[in-house]
């Protein structure tokens, strides 16, 4: 069969308004569209806002330097030729440069005044095209250390995961028109993966599954249909055994199983989520309704008795996985950085495919608390994984086990992931269909339909839950505006023009259709009680604990702000006190926390043995008033313990 070549096809240029880090095709099974970057522009106030301005300013930057620092570029250096350097770093350590480069494609786009910025790209992107061998293969590693193990160990090597991130970096920097050049660097290595593995090519799968998503969204913004039909022949490769037993067996490479006959997820975590993501963006494209349906049914796995209430997933560090149904201890999470920003992207892709609220509830869940954790308050450190409990006396066990956050990591995959997301945010906040405009995460914005519809939306949330939107464009026909109602609210109120209108929630989403007019305002007000959450009765590791949340918010206690001489794990919840047992307030000593909890505890004292011959029973000390925090901010004033999970006193 004869392979269909880069020249024979021409890339799409849709334009700074269809840009965005997932844009299935007309002909797609999605049931919405997802707005661009020059549709969905978040404004300079709100948190999200405040959290992309950040990554412009600091993380970004950040990343550029370390890659230079830390020997990424000179690696490139050396594969060109340029230099005799030795290699430094990770043997994969050529995805931390693309995925910075999808970062900063995302962050040109909205920012093109950059010059800094646009001379990395321009310099990495022409540094790469030299490093690129002549059949089109591309990595440091093989090319410089070990060139005779080309395509040896796909259990190991990371290749195919190196490339795909080179592919979604150039499919970035196709759709905003930032690079161009790197579009064909990135397809002169996807036709050298067609020729070697696509029909009646070498039968091999990656040990870590990455480039399927990015092969379906490299044939997205070129329309060449080769790329597709790979991504969807590795899908199909997986489950036959291919990459042997390895290290830990082949459940961690998620090569178990066919993934049309998978009941559970399982290995890896980071690794069976980008899969998931590549399932679903395969499914849409080919219009395999059994591969959706195997992605929805590993959902259901996931987040019903494998997920944190953080919205992390992992709770193994030996293998970076998943364990058992409800195995979720607080203090040995794993909950990598990398396997949170896989699990939006996941739930992102799902939620275009069904348009279900529950896909955009993890995205939310999984944004405020688990991406957001991992960033320091001036975006420059950042931890790998993310404890729920951080013990009285712990001592660090290394990098993925710190007891704070780190500036750089010898395996640095989270901090460029963490960049190329908020560089990317404004694409996932709402989206499009026939009907009207999809409003999913809040913050200050302005949105504008493919069709020209225009809102300004302005809001305080996560702090508050009050969302005003205008209308800014003229409609001849009635269309609907959708906004999500998040599974957590218990009660909101929505307004029109200043008069209460009754809105029912369906799937999710309360929906107004209108004949809309230029000023016309809508105001949704969700309600923001505190609420204590508890755990499924099988998550052992949390029985009798509560966790602290108001609206999308986890909140946890920090050494910080308990008596001197407490010890955090002595501390309780009081149950005697049920009628105001946690209510919002603030610190002036926390200014950039604009809501804090505040409950009632006590401290208990079990004596110092370590075990006793009967039940233990705690004696109460003096009551305190007991300050939580959001998670997301914990760690920033001073490194200490920290804990979601409360232990509730007993009563009596």
């Amino acid at each position: 069969m004869t392979q269909q070549k880069l020249s024979d096809t021409v890339p799409a240029a849709p334009g700074l308004e269809a840009a965005g880090p997932v844009t299935p095709t007309p002909g797609a099974l999605s049931a919405l569209r997802p707005l661009g970057l020059g549709q969905a522009r978040l404004g300079a106030g709100g948190l999200l806002g405040r959290w992309r301005r950040r990554n412009a300013e600091a993380t970004l930057p950040h990343c550029v330097d370390n890659l230079h620092g830390s020997g990424n570029i000179g690696n490139l250096r050396a594969a060109a030729g340029e230099s005799g350097d030795e290699f430094a770093g990770m043997w994969f350590a050529d995805s931390d440069v693309h995925k910075t480069l999808e970062a900063a494609a995302w962050q040109l786009a909205t920012s093109p005044e950059d010059v800094g910025l646009r001379s990395f790209v321009d310099g990495t992107t022409a540094l790469l095209a030299r490093a690129q061998r002549a059949d089109g293969y591309l990595n440091s590693y093989f090319t410089v250390v070990a060139p005779q193990e080309r395509w040896a160990r796909p259990d190991w090597s990371h290749e195919l995961y190196c490339a795909g991130h080179l592919f979604q970096a150039a499919v970035a920097a196709a759709r905003t028109g930032v690079s161009p050049d790197l579009l064909t660097v990135a397809r002169r290595f996807a036709d050298l993966l067609v020729e070697r593995f696509g029909p009646e090519g070498v039968e091999e799968v990656c040990g870590h599954p990455e480039v399927e998503t990015a092969l379906a969204e490299l044939y997205r913004v070129t329309g060449h249909r080769p790329y597709l039909d790979l991504a969807r022949r590795f899908l199909d490769l997986r489950g036959r055994g291919l990459l042997g037993h390895g290290r830990f067996g082949p459940r961690y490479y998620q090569d178990h199983q066919p993934v049309r006959e998978v009941r559970e997820v399982t290995g890896h975590a980071v690794r069976q989520l980008y899969l998931l993501a590549g399932m679903v963006d395969v499914a849409v494209e080919t219009g395999d309704l059994a591969l959706l349906d195997a992605a929805e049914r590993l959902w259901a796995d996931a987040f019903r008795s494998r997920t944190y209430v953080t919205g992390a997933h992992g709770s193994r560090h030996r293998e970076e996985a998943y364990g058992d149904p409800y195995e979720l201890p607080p203090d040995r999470a794993y909950g990598e950085t990398c396997a949170a920003i896989a699990s939006f992207q996941w739930n992102w892709r799902l939620l275009l495919a069904t348009g279900r609220a529950r896909y955009a509830d993890e995205m939310e869940r999984v944004l405020y608390n688990a991406v957001a954790a991992a960033v320091s308050s001036d975006g420059r450190h950042f931890f790998y994984s993310n404890p729920l409990h951080l013990r009285t006396g712990h001592a660090s066990t290394g990098e993925e086990a710190a007891a704070r956050r780190l500036p750089w990591y010898s395996c640095a995959c989270c901090p460029p992931n963490i960049a190329r997301l908020m560089a990317s945010l404004p694409g996932y906040l709402s989206t499009a269909d026939d009907g009207g405009l999809q409003i999913h995460l809040y913050g200050d914005a302005s949105l504008t339909t493919p069709d020209g519809r225009r809102v300004e939306m302005r809001t305080d949330y996560p702090w508050q839950g009050r969302v005003e939107l205008a209308v800014t464009s003229e409609a001849d026909a009635p269309w609907t505006l959708a906004l999500r109602v998040p599974a957590w609210c218990a009660a909101y109120t929505v307004s029109v023009d200043g008069e209460p209108v009754r809105a029912p929630v369906r799937d999710g989403y309360v929906r107004l259709t209108r004949a809309w007019r230029p000023g016309a305002t809508v105001v949704l007000d969700l309600d923001m009680p505190v609420r204590q959450v508890a755990a499924h009765p099988r998550v052992d590791a949390v029985r009798g604990c509560v966790a602290l949340a108001r609206g999308p918010l986890v909140y946890c206690l920090e050494q910080a702000d308990l008596p001197p001489g407490t010890v955090l794990e002595d501390v309780r919840l009081d149950p005697a006190a049920p009628a105001v047992p946690i209510t919002p307030g603030d610190r002036e000593d926390l200014p950039d926390v604009p809501v804090v909890l505040t409950a009632r505890g006590l401290v208990a004292d079990a004596g110092d043995s370590l075990y006793t011959a009967g039940p233990r029973r705690e004696r109460t000390g003096a009551p305190l008033t007991l300050t939580a925090v959001p998670y997301f901010l914990w760690g920033n004033r001073s490194e200490g313990p920290m804990r979601v999970w409360i232990p509730v006193a007993a009563a009596g």
